[in-house]
């Protein structure tokens, strides 16, 4: 037995209930090297079953450790400021903007093994988000919002730290729970922002960025070619305002729909050709009966339509985008902004021996290779200046429902994000 100063929980509570003993008893036991001249290096002291239990209790009220967390305190690397409580804006009932409640006092999450904490300074408001919000896209009740953030990492486990991941490094995920002052995040999913970035830029790249990324390099699988036509529905914000200019980094001929509203900004993103739509007041689409975009696709085509087509509109669009298509040509739909693409006969699709398909993000990233690939170029283009990202605007976070009704509105020209305190 050795006497030695701990910390003990002997009571559960709260962090008063964590108590430093200087007489604390703990067992140990010593595995000796066979070499004949002992020293310290050569003795390797091995706590007990029952040593690790208790210093796994008084690890248990860390946020950095956790119930599940590492059995030994010397184990754990973190911020000695982060509180077991934090401010998050949490959904407790499915419904509209409302139903996301900031609370202040929600409980901290636990780092898992192999993961981090970060402290969040910005996240990325999507539509996604909204349709978790709705219901639309089912979630275990309640939740923290929101998918995409950027902060700095405020603890590390020890097989992160083992990947060179440090306390105070600038890094931008996609997790759930960005809505809140820290978020644990899996090392895997990390992206390191290097210099040169803004923090605001980094965290609008992850969701919207990297979506563009797979929509206009992979979704369409090779079925377009460079100097070919795409048609990309609503340039004027959000993920296709990146998606129009990384089309055009690949080499494709880009035709572009926006609102009246929004056309300043859609502009300058090097469409080919923009083609200007009535607004719907207080939609997050445009009039897509306002102006013949099948006949203007064909009219600029050549009469071949276009050979792929980038439709996040949903609803309203499907007919138009399955109408534009050249032969052999793919209708990617992903996203329903003015409601979910109905269900249609895939006979539709014959006489142009069309393709369609119904991507998501995390099936475009499914190894921590392919996410870093498409991170690095994204933040490759920002460095270099043939992307620019156009940040709209910032919410607080104690605004939170105010975020999800502007970017529902149709508000945004660029990117929307909650700044966190």
């Amino acid at each position: 037995m050795l006497q030695t100063k701990a910390a003990v929980v002997r009571e559960v509570g709260d962090a008063h209930a964590l108590k430093v003993e200087t007489d604390f008893f703990i067992s140990f036991s010593f595995s000796f090297s066979a070499s004949p001249s002992l020293s310290k290096s050569n003795i390797i002291i091995m706590f007990s079953v029952a040593s690790r239990r208790v210093l796994n209790t008084a690890a248990s009220t860390s946020v950095c450790g956790g119930r599940n967390g590492l059995a030994s305190l010397l184990s754990v690397r973190c911020m000695s400021s982060i509180p077991s409580t934090m401010k998050a804006a949490v959904v407790r009932e499915v419904g509209d903007a409302h139903a996301l409640k900031v609370e202040t006092d929600f409980p901290t999450p636990e780092m898992k093994p192999g993961g981090v904490i970060v402290k969040n300074q910005y996240a990325g408001i999507n539509f996604i988000d909204t349709y978790h919000r709705k219901g639309l896209y089912p979630r275990d009740l309640p939740f923290v919002g929101g998918q995409e953030g950027g902060g700095t990492v405020a603890a590390v486990s020890d097989e992160a730290a083992e990947q060179g991941i440090k306390v105070g490094d600038p890094v931008a995920y996609s997790v759930f729970g960005s809505y809140a002052q820290y978020t644990a995040v899996p090392a895997a999913k990390l992206l390191p922002v290097p210099e040169g970035v803004g923090m605001d830029v980094a965290t609008s790249c992850v969701v919207q960025g990297l979506t563009a990324h797979y929509l206009t390099s992979s979704a369409h699988a090779d079925l377009i070619k460079p100097g070919e036509w795409c048609l990309i529905h609503g340039v004027g914000g959000g993920t296709c305002q990146w998606a129009a200019q990384m089309a055009k980094l690949r080499g494709f001929k880009v035709i572009g729909t926006c609102s009246k509203g929004k056309a300043e900004a859609a502009s300058k993103l090097g469409c080919d050709e923009l083609i200007v739509l009535d607004e719907v007041p207080g939609a997050a689409y445009e009039d897509y009966e306002s102006v013949d975009i099948v006949s203007r696709v064909m009219e600029v085509t050549e009469g071949k339509g276009c050979k792929a087509i980038i439709d996040g509109i949903g609803k309203s669009t499907m007919d138009i985008s399955i109408n534009s298509l050249a032969h052999r040509g793919i209708f990617i739909s992903f996203g329903n902004a003015s409601g979910a693409v109905p269900a249609f006969p895939v006979l539709r699709l014959i006489g142009k021996s069309a393709f369609v398909t119904r991507p998501k993000l995390l099936d475009y990233t499914t190894t921590r290779a392919e996410l870093v690939s498409r991170a690095d170029e994204i933040f490759g283009w920002l460095k270099e200046g043939k992307l620019n990202v156009s940040v709209d605007c910032a919410f607080p976070l104690e605004q939170a429902a105010e975020g999800h009704l502007y970017l529902e509105a149709g508000k945004s020209r660029g990117k929307v994000l909650y700044k966190i305190d």
